[in-house]
């Protein structure tokens, strides 16, 4: 014992056992303590008692000795943290030349084994950084993988291991799989087997067994676990179909599986993982034969948002695209759509299924709404916040709708007790800036104080064959160029497809202010027109005050206005100003220069020509 120990264990100053300690922790050693982590010794006084120890964010920090005997344990020179301290730059080169030796060392210097969380403090910031570490840890956890002295496992939070001998990478898998008791585990275990096919070198006689365990296991777990069952299947199907292994003449089938449990199918898909859905699809045509469409309609109509995709997939690829919306449609229109099914629709709007997002969606979405309101088992706000958080769906659904529609939804809005205040009020906003003439609906004006609209039989049928043309002809165009465009694919960058979309909400808009006017327009032939001063359905003669220049206009319908043969609506700012007023009366006429006076020299009768 260093004779100045000696000394402090003689006066008492120190334990046997604490000077026994003291003695590996001579200045320049690295420690490592349970509360202030890595340092380095930086000299020992015997006189006052006292170390101090550098430690990496405690500079210079003093301790008793017998406290610094206790509490501090030395690290050797070739521990990962001195090797990092001593020289950061040396190992940084060979974790990128060694890193299976780097990380021998590593995981020696924590006793055989150490979780990813101790990996990066012992190697970030001092030897790299975040991002550099992030590349050279998911390189270096493959290599580890292949060399077979390392456990590498699945979790994060479990520690990876130093192995004394190497270990096969298969025969672990193989042995996780034999020694799996439970269902769960059995899972488990094929499915590392499925991610890691590459590790088998002799894939016929280390596979084949796995083949037929997993057929057992589905066999025995068919009627209690049907799920389960079916998962084992599908990862023993993808396994055989990967290494070209064949099942055997006697092996349980998926499609078997899945016309057993017809009725029960999509609780049971509902009930597999995500990532085996498209696989257990695959299987529907085969299962069904001609009854396929329908059984995938049934999923598409009654599943999960998941299953309605993966449903509608299928059916997409196997040209049985008008059968899918023909099914939804009539589920609509039955009022059964689901809220799941509903949910896919809204953000699929832009595909497939566009030519069905209308005001009856719109009204199908409030009714679910409603309906799952009230069931305690479908507490489910997703729909509810969809229609809410995505802005531009609500006017996507009404961007077809007439008039009429829309009063219908307004009320059943307005009426709806889904909604909070605040909220209704904004998607009755949204509704509003497409059609403002809904205020009336909601400030509790009644369509009866809209203004009859005169106008003459000539404009009047002008209008209706315009209505006519854009109702059966413009429209109609313009959802072609919606399906053509959506042909060319990816709708994200689509421009035809967001050009043809945007055309259709200013057709929709077009199509409700028409159908609005029409409906206020009353025809006349102006045949009994008050004369006795300028009205609708008069000629007037103006005298300007300046000059003497004079004109004639013609007041007629609201849209019968032709400035170049002096015709001008009723409602324009130039007859307003002059309606009511006699001849021999001054009145201030509106120019594009500004206002001038002008007189009225007489008033005459319209006549048509």
């Amino acid at each position: 014992m260093i004779s100045e120990i000696q000394k402090a264990v003689e006066a008492g100053k120190l334990s046997a056992a604490a000077g026994q300690a003291l003695e590996k922790l001579s200045p320049g050693t690295f420690v490592v303590h349970k509360s202030w982590g890595f340092g380095q010794v930086d000299a020992v006084n015997f006189l006052v008692s006292q170390m101090t120890i550098h430690f990496t964010a405690k500079k210079g920090h003093p301790m008793q000795l017998q406290y610094a005997a206790e509490t501090l344990e030395p690290l050797a020179p070739d521990h990962i943290l001195a090797q990092v301290a001593a020289d950061a730059a040396a190992v940084k080169t060979r974790a990128n030349g060694d890193a299976v030796g780097l990380m021998r060392a590593l995981l020696g210097s924590f006793g055989g084994k150490a979780t990813q969380d101790q990996i990066t403090q012992a190697l970030v910031p001092a030897v790299f950084s975040e991002a550099e570490f992030k590349k050279w840890w998911e390189a270096t956890k493959k290599t580890l993988k292949r060399d077979g002295h390392f456990v590498v496992p699945a979790k994060k939070t479990a520690p990876f291991e130093l192995r004394a001998t190497p270990v096969s990478h298969a025969a672990e898998f193989l042995t996780a799989l034999a020694n799996a008791r439970q269902l769960k585990d059995q899972l488990t275990a094929l499915d590392q087997i499925l991610k890691n096919l590459g590790e088998f070198t002799d894939a016929a006689t280390q596979l084949t067994p796995v083949l037929a365990t997993a057929d057992s296991q589905a066999r025995k777990n068919q009627r209690l676990n049907t799920a389960q069952a079916l998962e084992m299947l599908l990862t023993r199907d993808e396994i055989a179909e990967k290494t070209s292994l064949p099942k055997g003449a006697d092996a349980l089938a998926v499609d078997q599986i899945l016309r057993d449990e017809k009725r029960r199918l999509v609780t049971l898909i509902g009930d597999l993982p995500a990532a085996k859905h498209k696989r257990v699809f695959a299987e529907i045509p085969a299962a069904f034969g001609d009854d396929w469409p329908a059984v995938a309609l049934d999923l598409a109509t009654r599943g999960s948002t998941r299953l309605v995709t993966e449903a509608a997939r299928l059916l997409e690829e196997k040209g049985q695209t008008e059968a899918l919306l023909k099914g939804i449609d009539r589920e609509i229109r039955d009022h059964a759509i689901t809220s799941e099914t509903l949910i896919w629709l809204c953000k699929e709007r832009d595909g497939v299924v566009a030519d069905l997002v209308n005001p009856r969606l719109l009204s199908s979405i409030i009714g679910a709404l409603e309906r799952d309101q009230f069931d305690e088992a479908k507490r489910d706000r997703r729909l509810h916040d969809l229609l809410l958080n995505d802005k531009e769906l609500l006017p996507d659904l009404i961007a077809t709708a007439t008039l009429e529609d829309m009063r219908n939804i307004m009320q059943k809005l307005m009426r709806t007790p889904v909604f909070e205040e605040l909220n209704k009020r904004s998607l009755l906003g949204r509704i509003i800036r497409v059609f403002p003439e809904m205020q009336a609906l909601v400030s509790g004006d009644s369509d009866a104080k809209q203004e009859t609209l005169v106008v003459s039989w000539e404009s009047l049928e002008k209008r209706k064959i315009a209505f006519d043309e854009l109702v059966n002809k413009t429209i109609p165009e313009n959802v072609k160029e919606i399906s053509v465009a959506r042909s060319y694919g990816d709708l994200r960058e689509n421009f035809e497809f967001k050009a043809a979309k945007e055309m259709q909400r200013v057709l929709g808009r077009r199509r409700s202010e028409m159908e609005r006017d029409l409906s206020l327009a009353r025809g006349t032939d102006f045949a009994n027109s008050d004369a006795t001063r300028a009205s609708i359905g008069t000629i007037v003669t103006l005298r300007e005050t300046t000059g003497g220049r004079l004109d004639v206009y013609t007041i007629l319908g609201a849209w019968d206005g032709d400035p170049e043969k002096g015709i001008v609506s009723y409602q324009s700012a130039l007859a307003q100003a002059l309606m009511g007023h006699q001849p021999g009366e001054q009145v201030t006429v509106p120019t594009e220069h500004g206002d001038r006076l002008a007189d009225i020299v007489k008033v005459e009768p319209y006549r048509r020509a």
